[in-house]
């Protein structure tokens, strides 16, 4: 059974998530997420249950090494752990879920002591041979609560039985376990080349609850790299003779 913890989330792009402690109650959280503790918390880092469950969230996209924040002191203590990148932090109670929730590899922030981080194998080969996550998806398991991050905005649908929802492979974040996942080709030469969305969608069918993100970190970083990019370029031209022109078009 995971700990009852209690919970607060600060900030609005660059979020944090600060949870509150009762005497010998714990936290998991993945490795070099922790922004501050309180006196009177203790740090276990260990693989969670053997070199085996190491493998299991190497392979999900998280570290060898999970860590737990304990409280040995008396009264109340607090933790705080910070967002890897701009986004917001998804508070999920998995009781509600039904004990587990499937969502993207790296998504894992914190959870209560007691909760797992197991691996999730998509159903389909389509799905595992073009989703943006591959065959291996995260599964939290547990009765209490747990904590992911997502890039940008998040949107939440509810989908009803039967009703259907296409999706960016990169845009989906996490789903309850009822939700169908698959892959769907776009269809149409001009749609999979110049339509600028992918030539894959994921298809989701309901019932269940599904979390979008407005901003994957992969787009991010393909926006990071081609400025750089472009950057660089324009500098390039700039020497080799382009000069204040060159760098009129860099942007400098």
């Amino acid at each position: 059974m995971a700990d009852l913890i209690d919970y607060r989330i600060y900030g609005d792009d660059m979020q944090t998530v600060e949870i509150e402690l009762d005497p010998h109650e714990g936290v998991r959280a993945e490795a070099g997420a922790m922004l501050y503790m309180e006196d009177g918390i203790e740090m276990q880092t260990s693989t969670g249950g053997g070199i085996f469950k190491g493998f299991k969230r190497m392979i999900t996209g998280e570290s060898f090494f999970i860590t737990t924040f304990i409280y040995r002191g008396a009264g109340k203590g607090h933790v705080s752990f910070a967002a890897p990148y701009p986004g917001k932090i998804i508070p999920v109670n998995l009781t509600k879920f039904g004990g587990s929730i499937i969502c993207q590899k790296d998504a894992f922030l914190c959870a209560a002591a007691g909760i797992e981080i197991e691996v999730s194998f998509t159903k389909r080969l389509g799905a595992g041979l073009f989703g943006g996550e591959g065959f291996i998806l995260q599964r939290l398991e547990g009765d209490g609560m747990a904590f992911i991050h997502a890039g940008g905005n998040i949107l939440e649908k509810d989908l009803k039985p039967g009703e259907r929802l296409r999706v960016d492979t990169g845009c989906l974040v996490a789903m309850a376990p009822t939700v169908d996942y698959d892959i769907q080709f776009v269809g149409g030469f001009r749609n999979a080349l110049f339509g600028g969305e992918g030539m894959f969608l994921a298809v989701l069918r309901g019932p269940g609850k599904v979390y979008l993100q407005s901003l994957p970190f992969s787009r991010l970083a393909d926006r990071i790299y081609a400025a750089a990019r472009f950057q660089q370029k324009g500098e390039q031209k700039g020497v080799g003779g382009f000069g204040i022109f060159g760098n009129l078009i860099s942007g400098d």
